[in-house]
């Protein structure tokens, strides 16, 4: 009975096709894939013994032909002296008299193997010889044959095996020994969890006929032996050489090595031409060395650290940072291996090196992702404890995020820092939280290279056939303590005293090649004294004064980009003609002739059309809409991701169309782009932190695309602040990278509660230093527009934040023209239009954003449209010191200024500026400030109280002090 089959098989008995049968038995070609129910087979089988006229004419056939292929084959084969019976060979009434009860008998013993071989394939694992320490896991009393009745005599009494694979009929003693060597060994297996027959009966398939063990070649071992080697020399050698240096040791999960051998040259063979790898920093100086093989020479002198005037203020440990080289396979094949910086987050790199990947396989329109592969290097505790991986996981098979599947190595120390595994999660296995896909889950002993080497294959040929993630769970130890600075024996001395008397995993693979006579010991010593050498003249190299060091260039797509001061920022045009305005609103508002868009939604667009020749004001939405659709005609790339993107948090971008009838979607900016233009709106999964990481990585491979993350609102990048504190505001000082991503944070105090209110600006100016980003809070639709076409022509490359509205989407006064985008460009700072005569002018209201609107209309109240004038700080940082300069100039010296913020003072942009301004502006102009009182929470959550404190925010601004 195939296992498999029978778990989709209901369970009510009734569950029957037109003649009776349980589903999948309907003929008897069904037999050897769906043997679900013995009792019909056996009712069956009797009908034909007796009555054989009843039956239909293909079971007729199929049981003569039984019964001819018995009387003409070896009985040693099919009918055994002893008889063992099964349904796969059913006795005849002429065998010895047996009767039906006989004949259950029979099939029962049949059916209790197969339920024994299901729970092997469940449970198995539990069995499993996975840890290197040798500590025992259970022993399931279903993975026992006598849980199911049997005897020793029945361990020698023979069934049929047909469908495991190998040999169609064995003993019982055969087929548990069997089971033991394919699920029990070094490698323990889940992937019962999996809904899918196909992708279950492939796994069985590729591990039942081949005990799960590879058949390596010499040089395939000695290759393994001499990667072991490179590993445990490394860590040998920098330990003797630099005592009581943090290095985060490899030691005890050396296998790690000729594990990334293996996957890299079997996925170079196969056709990735980019490797994009994440990990934390265990184990990071090794695959550095031994993998992206940077030079020894240059991580050696990052230890001795003779350059410290180059690294002042930037940069981050060694263990921390990235590199990119290519990898030649054994037949030749070229790959571009990318290793992605990681803070000690950990497991925070995870989405970032998957929308790296998304990015370079959508800049080579590989769109059946099939060119490239994410290796994700986890430790078992922040596999299990860090939610960001349970986000990376379920974006893997989502249409805007899958990256046609990732290789996961989870190092499992069996430790997190000094925490047991007792005390860091609930489950069996750090890897459970992956069981929330259905792939297969491969538990691995490190110390056993050759099952290492068999997982490997195993995991890469089933993401190459299922497009899948895959997980293998290489069970180690870690030889030191969370770094070698530690002593873990205060924590563990059971487990460490263990530890010390094991040998390393490159002496017992070469044990076990000597034994196996595939390796003399001179070709090992051959091996490790070669490397050595290497590492001496490395080191030596190192050391001297005349050390020329590597300076990494941006090359590549990122050729001709810059980063640094504002000052070297480009100049670029961003207005764009009257009539390809016009043109490209007629597409973007043009759909099939049968394609049926709601009834709300065709009056809308044909208001846009009439913005776009000029007929009416142009509101904030279909701005961006035509920035976006100027942007995909110039043949460059767009891509925008949000929980709301589509349509619009607000109901307000209606960028993609859904048709009433059918419920089918259209893009019209799709239409605008070239035959290969790259335009991806994607509504994402409920999740910031994830995503967010998702598109700052794509940013760092799409130079000269448009990346955008929108938050549903503002305040939920909360949710995502390790991103912007440890990866997009560091992105050039820390990480020495350039990003182009645009996060939209929808802004603006209206009513709507603390969580509905403050983008949190105060945070991005906390962290804006050195012109590492731009903030800026655009007031009008032409604005948005040029600074969104700003961010994607400039050379100049910096992380764009902006404030975007909320009300403002329809507000009848923030509207633009056509000639707005038709000429000029983004301006930092607005100067009040009001005035011809400014030296009139009382007062200057300082502001961004929304209140702008609220400070106008209570202009027009008081009508003080004579004194007061309204200035508009359109970009916060980098400051616009030139820009605020020459505007305030125009204004009388000494007149005052109020900066007007609807934020609570220790919130916005107030102690910013008087951080930067002090209680003048130039010392020309007075400064205070006009605010919210301090506050804990940004904003009130009573509507009524809202507009209370907004009418005295009114008050404050017009009075006298």
């Amino acid at each position: 009975m195939s296992a498999t089959s029978a778990e989709s098989h209901s369970s009510n008995g009734h569950n029957e096709n037109g003649n009776g049968a349980p589903h999948g038995l309907g003929s008897p070609r069904d037999i050897e894939n769906n043997a679900q129910s013995l009792l019909f087979l056996e009712s069956l089988y009797e009908q034909y013994l007796t009555t054989p006229d009843k039956l239909s004419s293909d079971w007729r056939d199929y049981f003569e032909q039984l019964d001819l292929e018995q009387s003409n084959s070896d009985h040693r084969r099919i009918r055994p002296q002893r008889k063992p019976f099964s349904i796969f060979n059913p006795p005849s009434m002429n065998d010895g008299g047996l009767r039906r009860p006989q004949r259950l008998e029979v099939a029962g013993r049949q059916e209790r193997l197969d339920q024994l071989i299901r729970n092997f394939r469940v449970r198995g694992h539990i069995l499993a010889e996975i840890d290197p320490l040798g500590k025992k896991r259970g022993n399931p009393p279903e993975l026992k044959p006598e849980f199911y009745g049997f005897t020793e005599e029945d361990m020698d009494r023979r069934f049929s095996t047909s469908w495991m694979g190998g040999p169609e009929v064995r003993t019982l003693r055969q087929i548990v020994q069997w089971l033991r060597t394919t699920y029990c060994r070094s490698i323990g297996v889940q992937f019962m969890h999996i809904d899918s027959l196909r992708v279950r009966e492939w796994l069985q398939t590729r591990m039942e006929t081949t005990g799960n063990r590879l058949k390596l070649k010499r040089e395939q071992q000695v290759r393994i032996l001499s990667r072991l080697s490179d590993a445990v020399l490394f860590e040998q050698f920098v330990q003797k050489k630099f005592i009581g240096e943090k290095t985060f040791s490899l030691e005890g999960a050396e296998s790690l090595i000729p594990l990334l051998d293996m996957a890299i040259n079997k996925a170079g063979d196969e056709g990735a031409d980019e490797i994009v790898i994440g990990m934390a920093h265990r184990g990071r100086l090794n695959v550095l060395a031994n993998i992206l093989h940077k030079s020894h020479r240059q991580i050696f002198r990052e230890f001795v650290d003779n350059d410290p005037e180059l690294n002042i203020g930037r940069g981050d440990v060694k263990y921390h940072l990235g590199y990119s080289s290519d990898w030649f396979t054994p037949n030749g094949k070229k790959v571009h291996l990318s290793l992605c910086f990681n803070p000690s987050h950990l497991e925070y790199i995870n989405p970032v090196a998957q929308g790296r990947l998304r990015s370079k396989m959508d800049r080579y329109r590989d769109f059946k992702h099939e060119r490239g592969m994410t290796v994700m290097i986890h430790g078992d505790a922040a596999f299990i404890g860090e939610g960001v991986v349970q986000e990376t996981l379920n974006l893997s098979e989502l249409p805007g995020y899958s990256v046609g599947g990732t290789l996961h190595v989870v190092v499992n120390n069996q430790i997190g820092f000094t925490t047991t595994k007792e005390q860091s999660r609930s489950s069996t296995y750090a890897t459970d939280v992956a069981k929330m896909l259905q792939i297969p889950i491969f538990h691995v002993n490190g110390e056993d290279p050759e099952a290492v080497a068999q997982v490997v294959g195993l995991a890469l040929d089933f993401r190459r056939t299922f497009h899948r993630d895959v997980i293998i769970d290489m069970y180690c130890f870690r030889k030191l303590g969370h770094n070698e600075s530690d002593e873990p024996e205060f924590t563990q001395p059971i487990m460490y005293g263990d530890i010390k008397k094991r040998q390393s995993v490159f002496e017992s693979y070469l044990d076990q090649l000597l034994g196996m006579r595939g390796i003399t010991r001179e070709e090992a010593e051959q091996i490790v004294e070669e490397r050595r050498q290497v590492l001496e003249a490395e080191l030596e190299a190192a050391r001297r004064d005349q050390y020329i060091r590597c300076i990494e260039e941006y090359g590549g797509y990122w050729y001709g980009y810059r980063g640094g001061s504002v000052s070297e920022a480009d100049d670029v045009d961003t207005y764009v003609k009257r009539d390809e305005v016009e043109r490209i609103m007629n597409v973007l508002t043009d759909y099939p002739a049968n394609f049926h868009p709601h009834r709300k939604l065709i009056r809308q667009l044909e208001q846009r059309r009439e913005m776009g020749r000029g007929e009416r004001p142009i509101d904030w939405a279909s701005a961006e809409l035509l920035a976006f659709g100027s942007v995909v005609s110039e043949g460059r790339a767009l891509r925008m991701t949000g929980q709301d993107v589509e349509r619009g948090t607000f109901s307000q971008r209606h960028a993609v169309l859904h048709d009433v009838q059918t419920g089918e979607t259209f893009l019209p900016l799709k239409k605008l782009a070239p035959d290969d233009g790259l335009v991806e709106l994607y509504n994402s999964p409920l999740s910031e932190n994830g995503v967010l990481g998702f598109e700052y990585g794509y940013s760092l491979d799409f130079p000269d695309g448009l990346v955008i993350w929108e938050a549903q609102f503002g305040d939920f990048c909360n949710s995502a602040q390790v991103y912007i504190d440890q990866f997009i505001a560091s992105t050039e000082d820390k990480w020495h990278r350039f990003s182009g991503l645009v996060m939209m944070l929808p802004h603006g105090f209206e009513g709507q509660g603390p969580e509905h209110s403050s983008a949190r600006l105060e945070r991005f100016l906390m962290l804006a230093a050195e012109d590492n980003i731009q903030i800026v809070v655009p007031s009008t639709p032409a604005q948005h527009f040029h600074v969104l076409r700003r961010q994607v022509l400039r050379k100049w490359k910096k992380p764009l934040i902006m404030m975007t509205p909320k009300s403002l989407l329809r507000h009848p006064q923030c509207v633009s023209t056509v000639d707005d985008l038709a000429t000029g460009s983004f301006q930092s700072v607005i100067d009040d239009p009001t005035f011809e005569d400014r030296s009139q002018v009382k007062r200057i209201l300082l502001c961004s954003g929304k209140v702008y609107y609220d400070l106008l209309a209570e202009r027009e109240r008081l009508e003080r449209t004579n004194d007061v004038a309204i200035v508009r700080l359109e970009e916060l940082y980098p400051l616009p010191y030139v820009q605020l300069q020459e505007v305030l100039g125009q204004y009388p010296v000494g007149t005052e200024v109020r900066w007007v913020q609807e934020e609570p003072e220790n919130m916005g942009a107030s102690r910013f500026l008087r951080a930067h301004f002090g209680q003048t502006l130039f010392d020309q102009y007075p400064l205070r400030t006009v605010e919210r009182h301090a506050s804990a929470s940004p904003a009130t959550g009573s509507k009524r109280s809202h507009q209370m404190e907004q009418a005295s925010l009114m008050e404050a601004a017009f009075a006298l002090f």
